[in-house]
């Protein structure tokens, strides 16, 4: 086990921070320069640039509805649904609580079956203990199963920098790897493109296309694309020796593994090399086997809109003469227990991502997941990536979103999502250390408020709007500033020509 320097004094632990013998993972957040957490810009900047791809909009709008679509009807099959999602909330909340417990626990469990586990307080030490395991083997090449957690610290980028090549294998991420792209979707990474650009991508980047006899004949059916993708990778699967996994879930009492996936690429990642090392975010923890049963009832269905997943893969440790014989599992904060410090945000590390968040949010739909600059997009996004890394590191996805409340109602595990991201925008106005226009713009309505003479002053005042509106149900789309700031996003109703307290006051007599 990999463990972090000796202390000279003891360290109090906050609520539910993980501990292993010598290593207090505390409470850092991500740090910076490294993995994909952070965009370049704020969210407003790139979603302009989304706004106008009408190309991405049409592919987004295509596939969400079909997906949403999918989702739908076998939800509507469940008739205990709800009590389902209830469940899960149940589970995740009780795991929470003794964080702590379960990572011991399962650590005993993975080591007595023959595995190693590592800690990793951050993206840097967990890229640093997967490169030196790679290196060990005397391999420069690893497989990979699609997993959000090295997409989060970087893991492609440290590993070439160390000259390890990683081959990509969930066809979705393939093509954002051939294609030098990000991934814009939790479920299907390539989401943004079409089968039209994912042809053109294969034809200029895999070998069998290549060179002066190649047969280059590849339409853009599904079929003959995932035909393609599978002539690709089936030389690399059986030539690999080292294979990097994420895990959709662990189990404590077993010391058990799990990873569900839809194409088999993940079972031929499991099964056909001789080390295995799987990097999980230590949040994917259920205490026992009885708890897995009811999130692999909640996440196919709220994720690929399937009754079951048509590969679910389980390992406990190493068997001799079967499947990997060297196991290591890399448990991952990276800002994790920063999140469970906070009473409401916490409850962003129930995701289970599926995705379903995405599929309905009016915001992502027009945008896409670049936008958000982050590995987890969408909703889940704007609430989990500014808590793993600061809010004031990402303090416009807070606002990334109408607070309409679908993600709430789809949500598996029933997290709270519209609640969190009020909660995120308060912190961020709290750590203002100057004045901005719309603190003062709402100290001063606060002050109308609080005096009845002057809050009648401002209503009639606000009256004069109906000039400007010209008669039209919204105010003009270009105002002076600062009020151009809302309204070149958002229509602003016209002021009524009569307010509440005086159309009570008509109609039941009295002061208006």
């Amino acid at each position: 086990m990999t463990t972090a320097p000796e202390r000279t004094g003891p360290t109090p632990l906050a609520p539910g921070a993980p501990r292993s013998g010598t290593t207090f993972l505390g409470l850092p957040t991500a740090p910076r320069g490294v993995g994909h957490l952070r965009g370049d810009r704020p969210f407003p900047d790139a979603a302009r640039d989304a706004l106008r791809d009408g190309q991405l909009r049409a592919n987004l709008g295509h596939a969400t509805t079909t997906i949403r679509g999918k989702r739908a009807r076998v939800v509507g099959e469940v008739p205990d649904w709800e009590q389902l999602r209830q469940a899960g909330k149940a589970l995740k909340t009780t795991t929470m609580a003794r964080l702590d417990e379960h990572l011991v626990e399962l650590e005993r469990q993975v080591t007595a079956r023959g595995g190693t586990v590592h800690w990793a307080r951050d993206a840097e030490e967990a890229n640093a203990i997967v490169t030196r395991l790679v290196q060990a083997t005397g391999t420069d090449e690893v497989v990979k199963v699609k997993s959000m957690a090295t997409q989060e610290i970087g893991l492609n980028e440290a590993l070439e920098a160390a000259g390890i090549t990683a081959h990509e294998t969930d066809l979705a991420e393939l093509i954002v790897q051939l294609g030098d792209d990000a991934p814009s979707h939790i479920l299907v990474p390539a989401i943004h493109k079409n089968r039209a650009e994912i042809r053109e991508i294969f034809l200029r980047t895999m070998p069998q296309f290549q060179g002066p006899g190649a047969d280059r004949d590849l339409p853009d059916e599904p079929r003959r694309l995932a035909m393609a993708a599978r002539t690709h990778l089936r030389e690399r699967f059986l030539r690999a020796k080292v294979a990097i996994s994420g895990a959709n879930f662990a189990v404590a009492e077993t010391g058990t593994l799990a990873v569900v996936e839809s194409e088999g690429n993940g079972r031929m990642c499991l099964t056909l090399p001789q080390t295995l090392i799987t990097v999980m975010g230590i949040e994917k923890l259920v205490p026992t086997w009885r708890d897995l049963e009811v999130f692999l009832q909640l996440l196919p269905r709220s994720s690929t809109g399937e009754r079951m997943n048509p590969y679910t893969s389980m390992w406990t440790g190493v068997t001799p003469g079967d499947g990997p014989q060297e196991f290591h599992l890399v448990l991952l904060d990276n800002g994790r227990t920063a999140v469970l410090a906070d009473e409401v945000g916490r409850e962003a590390l129930h995701c289970i991502r599926c995705s379903a968040c995405l599929n309905v949010c009016p915001v992502y739909e027009r945008t896409g997941g670049h936008s958000y600059g982050s590995v987890y997009p969408g909703p889940i996004g704007a609430v989990l990536s500014p808590q793993l890394t600061g809010v004031e590191d990402n303090a416009s996805l807070p606002y990334a979103s109408s607070l309409c409340g679908a993600c709430y109602e789809v949500c598996p595990v029933a997290i709270d999502i519209p609640s969190i991201l009020v909660h995120l925008r308060g912190e961020h106005v709290e750590a203002q250390e100057r004045t901005t226009p719309e603190a003062v713009a709402f100290k001063a309505l606060s002050t109308a408020m609080s005096h009845p003479r002057l809050w009648r002053l401002t209503q009639r005042a606000a009256g004069l709007g109906r000039f400007l509106a010209g008669g039209r149900p919204t105010m003009p789309p270009v105002l002076p500033p600062p009020a151009s700031k809302w309204t070149r996003s958002r229509d602003l109703p016209a002021p009524p020509r009569e307010t509440f307290t005086q159309a009570w006051a008509r109609e039941h007599g009295g002061r208006s």
